[in-house]
Order: structure tokens, then C-alpha cells, then sequence
């Protein structure tokens, strides 16, 4: 039984990848002119939304996900998450329609084709430059002025100890928030780490529980107030994660 489950996972890891070039090489020329220039962004998040949905619905994940304030159109905002899964990423695309522009480490260039889009539309961070860090400050301030929103995971990449319900938050997003004075967007992604870690021989299809929380205002606030303001959206979605838990254990 044992054996029959890695083979398996094997064959279902092969098969992510594999849904997650088909979309990319039918759509490539229209992906190829949405990136000529930054105007063409938002024509290029639509097929990302589209990639990201047919990247779910082949893996057999379904997903629900409950919306506690809805998002503006036309609105910028600081969208943040915990992050446990590469399909972080692809849930994040198919639930929110605002336009935005992941901030994301540079090791994901490294994926085949996928990462051929993800270096030219993504601002990319090195975590161990503080040159980079500053750069993508800059980077994501153009794209807020671009009336874009930003998408960061503040845990600044996914713990290697999976035991780890939620890793302390960097200042990054919330110094930008703060900065521009956007509203902060907290999503709690309940089951990413259970249907598709980023240990290998893991994860099933099934379900996709999330939830957007109420959003954080950053009127009024100053830089000083970045380190509270992160300690307070984190103990949100922390909860949150509890209350899915708690739900689980009732079930």
C-alpha cells in the first residue's frame, strides 16, 4: 500500500508541473505581448488567473473561501498570508481579481518556463541582500503609484519545519503599507500545506479552506508604527489558522 502511495505522489508531482506549463505554452504569444511593457500587466494577470484556476482544477483541489470585506476595484492594497505551499501562489490568483504583483524570492526563476514570466512580472527578492531588499522597495513603490496592488508572504519564504503553524513576519509589506498608506488585506490559507507541502512524497486533492479577514487601515500611521502594525496582523491570521483548527478537531 505503502509503495502504491509514493508512486503516486511521483506521478502527481510530475503532473503539477506538467499543468503548469499546458496553459502557459497554449496562451504564450498573448502572455509574450502583455509583457512588453507594464501597461500590459493587467492583461497579463487575467491569464495568470486563468493559469492558476486550471492548475487547481487539475490537481483535484476545490476551494472555499470565505470573504469577511471585499476588495475595491480600482483600489490598492497590501494583500498578506501565511505561507506553507507553492499553491500559495495559485490560490492567491484565483480568489483575488484586483490586479497585483507578487513580491517573491529568485530561486523560483530556476523553474522551467514558469520562471521565464515570474522574473520579468514578479519583483524578486535575495533574502541575504540588503541591496535587493531595497531595490524591491523601490520596485513595489513604482507599482503602487502604478495603482497596482502588492502581494507579499511576510514570513519571507516557508519554514523548513513544517510543525510550524505560523514563522514571525518581516516589516517589509507593512513599512509599504504604512508608506503609501494602502489598507493591508489578511488572508488565512487553511489546507495549502496539507494538500501540497513542499515535501515531496505528501499532499492529496481535496479541499481548500480559506479566509479573507477584515481589512487593516494604515491612515495616519507612522514608519514607527510598522513593528505594531506587523505584530498585529500577524496575531490575526494566527488566529484565524487557530479557528481552522479548532473546526478540524470538531469534525
Amino acid at each position: 500500500m505503502k509503495g502504491l502511495k509514493i508512486v503516486f505522489w511521483i506521478i502527481w508531482r510530475i503532473w503539477f508541473y506538467v499543468l503548469m506549463a499546458v496553459p502557459i505554452l497554449i496562451m504564450l504569444p498573448f502572455l509574450l505581448i502583455s509583457i512588453i511593457s507594464e501597461r500590459g500587466y493587467p492583461y497579463f494577470f487575467k491569464m495568470a488567473r486563468i493559469w492558476a484556476k486550471f492548475i487547481l482544477f487539475g490537481m483535484g483541489f476545490y476551494y472555499k473561501v470565505k470573504c469577511e470585506q471585499k476588495l475595491i476595484k480600482n483600489t490598492s492594497y497590501m494583500i498578506v498570508a501565511n505561507h506553507t505551499s507553492m499553491t500559495d501562489i495559485m490560490l492567491m490568483l484565483a480568489i483575488i481579481k484586483n490586479p497585483f504583483v507578487f513580491v517573491g524570492k529568485k530561486e523560483l526563476v530556476k523553474i522551467p518556463l514558469f520562471g521565464f514570466f515570474y522574473k520579468r512580472t514578479c519583483i524578486l527578492v535575495d533574502r541575504n541582500s540588503s541591496k535587493s531588499k531595497n531595490e524591491v522597495f523601490k520596485r513595489a513603490q513604482d507599482r503602487l503609484n502604478q495603482g497596482l496592488s502588492i502581494c507579499i508572504f511576510p514570513e519571507g519564504g516557508v519554514p523548513d519545519d513544517e510543525s510550524i503553524l505560523l514563522d514571525e513576519f518581516k516589516d517589509g509589506a507593512f513599512r509599504l503599507a504604512i508608506e503609501h498608506q494602502i489598507p493591508i488585506v489578511p488572508i488565512v490559507f487553511a489546507d495549502n500545506k496539507e494538500r501540497f507541502s513542499y515535501t515531496f512524497l505528501s499532499g492529496s486533492p481535496g479541499k481548500m479552506r480559506g479566509k479573507i479577514l477584515p481589512f487593516v487601515e494604515t491612515n495616519g500611521l507612522k514608519p514607527d508604527n510598522r513593528k505594531e502594525l506587523r505584530d498585529n496582523v500577524r496575531q490575526l491570521i494566527y488566529k484565524g489558522l487557530l479557528e481552522f483548527k479548532r473546526k478540524d478537531l470538531k469534525e
